[in-house]
């Protein structure tokens, strides 16, 4: 039975609104590919870039864990909870959508486009409460090894859903290679790479490259250039 999805970078849905250039990994907006819905609870994954002094008017969302992760540039958040902040590279955003918020999202700088990873995943439970919260986060903790971003618990490292994900994010080497156990009986992997080359399970993947993988109870990960990537970890039953 199968086991493991690719999705090649170059097979992604595309959208170019001039002001916002975003590749979707999964079915989103006016991109659907019935094959490509989502992975287990990973309902989205778009790579965004934001021009100079542009961005998302206010828009609602419910009953979703949407976690946003700068790349480059800078991204002014402000919601119907009253938070108004700035995310940086380095910075983790995460907001549980529940029972329904407004927000918007700019790129403040008029001199440089905004590049950010916005991810939504499935919650464990309907009509929470919505909450918002953001981290800054060592970028060193991820050289050569995995810094968790984000996990179920509000007393773990990195922002925390209510779902039973984790996510982490390696910066390694060439030539380094590592092994990661699964967390939770029943999860699977989708890694997400964002620069360099890198073999997960005897996959080759290169940058924006997506694979997952599931039925498992650990994967192997070796770089084979200085790569850097995403490792986001999710029920496949919910």
């Amino acid at each position: 039975m199968k086991s493991a999805v690719l999705h090649k970078a170059g097979t992604r849905g595309h959208s170019d609104h001039g002001w916002l250039d975003s590749r979707h990994t999964f079915s989103f907006a006016g991109y659907y590919d019935p094959e490509r819905i989502h992975f287990g609870a990973l309902r989205v994954l778009n790579d965004d870039t934001v021009a100079a002094g542009m961005g998302f008017g206010k828009h609602p969302h419910d009953n979703m864990e949407i976690i946003s992760i700068p790349l480059e540039g800078d991204l002014e958040h402000k919601d119907s909870m009253g938070n108004t902040s700035v995310i940086r590279h380095g910075d983790v955003q995460v907001m549980s959508a529940g029972t329904g918020i407004f927000h918007s999202e700019f790129n403040p700088n008029a001199d440089q486009p905004l590049k950010f990873l916005q991810i939504w995943v499935f919650p464990d439970r309907k009509n929470v409460t919505p909450r918002y919260d953001q981290i800054t986060l060592n970028i060193e903790d991820r050289h050569n090894k995995l810094q968790q971003i984000l996990s179920p618990d509000a007393d773990d490292e990195g922002v925390w859903i209510y779902q039973n994900a984790w996510f982490h994010l390696g910066k390694f080497d060439k030539g380094l290679c590592i092994d990661y156990q699964i967390k939770a009986k029943g999860n699977g992997v989708y890694a997400f790479i964002l620069s360099g080359k890198v073999t997960v399970n005897g996959q080759p993947l290169e940058a924006r490259d997506g694979f997952g993988i599931w039925d498992i109870d650990q994967l192997s990960v070796v770089a084979d250039t200085n790569a850097e990537f995403l490792l986001m970890e999710v029920p496949m039953n919910f």
